[in-house]
């Protein structure tokens, strides 16, 4: 009988589109790695008064995530869209409500990487890596990026950082990824699969 596989949790929120393409290609990533799973979880929209505006189950696309694909994950794909530099609020507002895991400790010690589109060129893709990164920071999460090792990272002109994957996605949401910013996104999912794999073994 053969031993279940490692879910790993692809968590993200997508408006138009290209996040949600992050995610896919970092699932492929996990899933290139035998013994794990991608799980593909969204959260719904919010409104300004930041109630659930969404109806309980999506019409399309992934599952809204539970605490409970939190607590089961062997390890976090975090994306968003850039808002300002940061990430979007229906993540955060969803983030912000796992304060019980935090007490717990459900999450420590569990490898995690983030993600991010932009509309814009220089748009704030680095610095919503970077504080998407705190709220991991504080759950204990061992946070990783993209090595230089990885050849694309050195000719990408449309996304991808040490940081984590990114895209542009342009003003209108319409750029495709670039063979690049492809690249980066798998390989960011294989390297948080085999991370997680190494930190089952101890």
């Amino acid at each position: 009988m053969n031993p279940p596989l490692l879910p790993i949790l692809v968590l993200y929120y997508s408006r138009h589109g290209a996040t949600r393409k992050l995610a896919e290609l970092i699932a492929q990533g996990i899933e290139s790695v035998p013994g794990c799973e991608a799980r593909l979880r969204t959260v719904p929209a919010i409104s300004t008064v930041t109630e659930a505006t969404e109806p309980a189950v999506p019409p399309s696309g992934a599952p809204y995530v539970e605490l409970s694909d939190l607590e089961s994950c062997g390890a976090l794909a975090m994306g968003s869209p850039t808002r300002f530099g940061n990430m979007a609020a229906p993540l955060k507002y969803f983030l912000d409500g796992t304060s019980a895991q935090w007490l717990s400790g459900a999450l420590a010690g569990k490898p995690a990487c983030v993600f991010t589109s932009t509309g814009s060129l220089h748009g704030g893709q680095e610095s919503t890596l970077l504080t998407m990164m705190l709220p991991l920071l504080h759950h204990g999460m061992l946070l990783m990026g993209l090595p230089y090792t990885e050849p694309s990272l050195m000719t990408t002109s449309g996304g991808g950082s040490p940081y984590g994957a990114t895209h542009w996605s342009g003003i209108a949401g319409d750029k495709q990824l670039s063979d690049d910013s492809r690249q980066l996104a798998i390989a960011l999912g294989k390297r948080l699969a085999q991370t997680a794999l190494k930190c089952q073994e101890h």
